[in-house]
C-alpha cells in the first residue's frame, strides 16, 4: 500500500485498472458542526472515483455502525455519503454522538479519507449559578443588578429585560458587561421587575425576576415665600412636595414655637397663622423627610402696623414704587398674600423701574402685597 499525504489516498499495489477506473477522491469535506441536543444533524461528505467508492465513517478511530447494518444504530448513511443523525443523543454521563468523524472513500485502487471534523453537542443547564436580587436606591443613584448564568457550552451570553423588553444599552447611563447590568444614574423610570437571559446556541434560560425599587428624596412643588402682612391679618405659607415613599411634612419656626392656638396646619400641609401680631415675625420652615432623604424650605414672616398705610378709593389707581439694586441688576416680582400676582389681569402692570401699577383698583386686590 502507498500513502500519499497530501491528499489522504492510499494505493493499493497490484491492482490492475481499467482504462477509465480511477482512484477514490474527497471532493465534499465535512464541516466542523456545533449542535443542540436532541436536534437532527448531518455530517456532509461527497466522493468521487471509478468505479463508485463506497463510504465509511470512523468516530475516534472507531468505525461508525450505522442503520444499514445494525437496525439498532441511530446513524444512518445517505445516498450522498453523508453522515445523518436524526436526533443527537447527549447526556451528563453517556455522549455516544460528541467526537472527531472522518469520511473514507473506498474502491478497488484505492483509500481516500477527509479532513477530521469535530461534532460537538452545545448544552445549556436550568439552573443559573448566581440569581439577580432584589435592589433598593433613590432617584439619581448608581444601581448594578447581576447574574452568573448556568453552565453552557459554548459559554452563554448575557442580556437582561425589564418586563418582556429586550433592554439596549444607553451610552454613558446603562450598561451590559458579562452578568451585570450598570445604571450610573437611576431614575424614576427604571424601577420595575428584571430578568437575567442566558443564551447559547442550545436555547435560552430566565432568571428568577429582581426588583429594582427606586425611591425618590423629598423635593418641593411649591415653597414657603417671604411674606409682609398687616396686624391682626392672617398669614399663609404654603408647602406641596412630592417624594416615594411620600414624606412626612411638618413646621417648625426658627425663632421659637409655633403661635399656640393661632396657627393651623391645611390638608395640603400649608401653614395658616391667624392675626399676626409683632411675636409672629421669623423664619417659618417647612421640613420633608422619608426614608431616603430629607428637604427643607423656608419663608419670612414680617408684620406692620396698620399706621402709615394709605386709603384708597376703589376703582382709582395705586403705585407701589420697589427700588432695587444689584450687578447685575436684579429682577423684581411681585406676590400677594405669598402668592405670584395673576399675569393675566390687565389691572396689573409691573414698571420697568420695579414699581407695580394697579388700575381700577377693586376689593379683590386689598390685602398685602
Amino acid at each position: 500500500v502507498c500513502l500519499s499525504p497530501s491528499s489522504h489516498l492510499f494505493l493499493f499495489s497490484g491492482s490492475r485498472a481499467g482504462p477509465e477506473d480511477a482512484v477514490p477522491r474527497i471532493v465534499e469535506q465535512p464541516p466542523d458542526l456545533l449542535v443542540s441536543r436532541g436536534e437532527p444533524a448531518t455530517l456532509p461528505c461527497r466522493a468521487e472515483g471509478r468505479p463508485r467508492p463506497d463510504i465509511e465513517w470512523y468516530k475516534d478511530g472507531a468505525r461508525v455502525a450505522t442503520a444499514r447494518e445494525d437496525p439498532r444504530a441511530h446513524r444512518l448513511l445517505l445516498p450522498s455519503g453523508a453522515l445523518f443523525f436524526p436526533r443527537i443523543v447527549h447526556g451528563r454521563r453517556a455522549r455516544p454522538d460528541e467526537g472527531v468523524y472522518t469520511c473514507v472513500a473506498r474502491n478497488y485502487l484505492g483509500v481516500a479519507a477527509s479532513r477530521n471534523a469535530s461534532l460537538e453537542v452545545a448544552v445549556l443547564r436550568d439552573d443559573f449559578r448566581q440569581s439577580p436580587v432584589d435592589v433598593v436606591v433613590a432617584v439619581g443613584e448608581p444601581a448594578v443588578l447581576e447574574c452568573v448564568p448556568p453552565k453552557g457550552h459554548p459559554e452563554p451570553s448575557v442580556s437582561w429585560k425589564k418586563g418582556n423588553l429586550r433592554l439596549k444599552e444607553q451610552e454613558g447611563r446603562i450598561t451590559i458587561r458579562g452578568g451585570k447590568l450598570m445604571m450610573s444614574h437611576t431614575l424614576k423610570s427604571d424601577a420595575g421587575m428584571y430578568v437575567c437571559v442566558a443564551s447559547n446556541v442550545a436555547g435560552e434560560r430566565d432568571s428568577g425576576a429582581a426588583e429594582l425599587v427606586v425611591f425618590e428624596r423629598p423635593s418641593f412643588l411649591r415653597r414657603p415665600v417671604n411674606q409682609v402682612v398687616l396686624a391682626d391679618t392672617p398669614a399663609d405659607f404654603p408647602c406641596e412636595v412630592q417624594g416615594d415613599p411620600p414624606p412626612h411634612l411638618r413646621w417648625r419656626k426658627e425663632e421659637g414655637e409655633l403661635p399656640i392656638g393661632r396657627y393651623e396646619i391645611g390638608s395640603d400641609y400649608s401653614l395658616r397663622i391667624g392675626r399676626v401680631n409683632a411675636e409672629d415675625e421669623g423664619t417659618y420652615t417647612c421640613v420633608a423627610e422619608n426614608s431616603v432623604g430629607r428637604a427643607e424650605a423656608s419663608g419670612s414672616l414680617s408684620g406692620k402696623d396698620r399706621e402709615g398705610w394709605d386709603t384708597v378709593v376703589s376703582g382709582s389707581a395705586v403705585w407701589l414704587p420697589c427700588k432695587v439694586t444689584g450687578n447685575p441688576e436684579p429682577s423684581v416680582q411681585w406676590l400677594k398674600d405669598g402668592q405670584e400676582l395673576n399675569s393675566g389681569d390687565l389691572r396689573l402692570n409691573l414698571l420697568a423701574n420695579g414699581t407695580l401699577h394697579i388700575t381700577n383698583l377693586q376689593v379683590r386686590h386689598i390685602r398685602s402685597v
